[in-house]
């Protein structure tokens, strides 16, 4: 199958690296060509614009910034659906692997359809199934570390056979596919990783914090609570960059920032009550206002006392 992949970026890259060793053809683009053309050695051929890279392929992987980003890359002047999507052997299935709200992930996938519809209508096609171009969102959680390593968590949302029809290809670097429900089923259930993330790690901040201020050595609490309820990846990870300086960082303050922003509309829209996660929200905005937004996520220490101590 001829791949096209948008997004070759940090998570981006190695997944791209993945799909080559798996034996596929994988056509790249990037709005920054410099980074497309970093894995020309691996294999990859790269691409000018979205709607060359539609042109060529099956199915389209994206792993882009946010919904404005999906936007362009899909619908804009030079996007996928700039060309004609009935056409045989065009983009058939566009999987979003990017963190978005979930509606969102359904309007675009309406809009999609739409446009499928209307170009089979103007070549007689109307009895076509409008989903020849079927989206899925397909967000992932694991980090770089995950994506390196070819054992992300994939978290689904779309047509039960359009699911079907890509999780071979995802299994490249994925450990798990798991069909959660209709369009927007995958962005919920990855709102719901972020939510318990994001709370998890305030609370071993918390925690990191009594422990130094109350004279213990907070960098043994991975030792001491190993094997408990309280212990977890999230624990062992993120202590010892909690009371250690120079490690290299693992995620993004402002990533989870916009995250949880989507979490707390989202709450708004379905009438959720998310006491905690307003709270970390809260959090959030502060560690944003003190700079912390390219910061490691161990940085919720920092918010909550300053300066890191042991």
């Amino acid at each position: 199958m001829e791949i096209g992949f948008c997004g070759p970026g940090l998570m981006g890259a190695p997944m791209i690296r993945h799909l080559l060793r798996a034996g596929h053809t994988v056509h790249v683009w990037n709005r920054t060509r410099a980074k497309a053309e970093a894995l020309l050695a691996d294999g990859a051929q790269v691409v000018d614009t979205p709607r060359e890279l539609a042109s060529k392929c099956e199915a389209v992987l994206l792993c882009v910034a946010g919904a404005a980003a999906v936007e362009e890359t899909v619908f804009g002047v030079e996007g996928l659906l700039s060309v004609d999507v009935a056409a045989p052997g065009r983009v058939r299935w566009i999987v979003d692997h990017s963190s978005i709200p979930p509606a969102a992930t359904r309007a675009f996938a309406r809009r999609a359809a739409t446009m499928a519809d209307m170009t089979a209508a103007e070549a007689g096609n109307e009895g076509e199934r409008a989903a020849s171009v079927g989206w899925i969102d397909a967000p992932v959680s694991g980090g770089v570390a995950g994506a390196t390593a070819g054992t992300l968590a994939i978290m689904a949302g779309g047509a039960a056979a359009d699911v079907e029809a890509v999780a071979k290809l995802l299994g490249a670097y994925s450990a798990r596919v798991t069909h959660m429900g209709d369009v927007g089923a995958g962005q919920t259930t990855k709102l719901c990783n972020q939510t318990i993330v994001t709370a998890t790690l305030a609370a071993i901040a918390e925690a990191v914090s009594l422990a130094q201020r109350s004279g213990i050595d907070a960098s043994k609490l991975t030792e001491g609570l190993a094997g408990g309820w309280a212990d977890s990846a999230l624990l062992q990870i993120f202590v010892p960059r909690m009371t250690q300086n120079g490690l290299a960082p693992i995620g993004a303050f402002r990533t989870f920032q916009k995250d949880i922003d989507t979490v707390a509309a989202t709450a708004y829209e379905t009438g959720t009550p998310m006491p905690v996660s307003s709270t970390v929200q809260q959090l959030l905005r502060l560690g944003a206002a003190m700079g912390l937004g390219e910061a490691d996520l161990s940085a919720f220490i920092d918010v909550l006392q300053t300066p890191r101590g042991g």
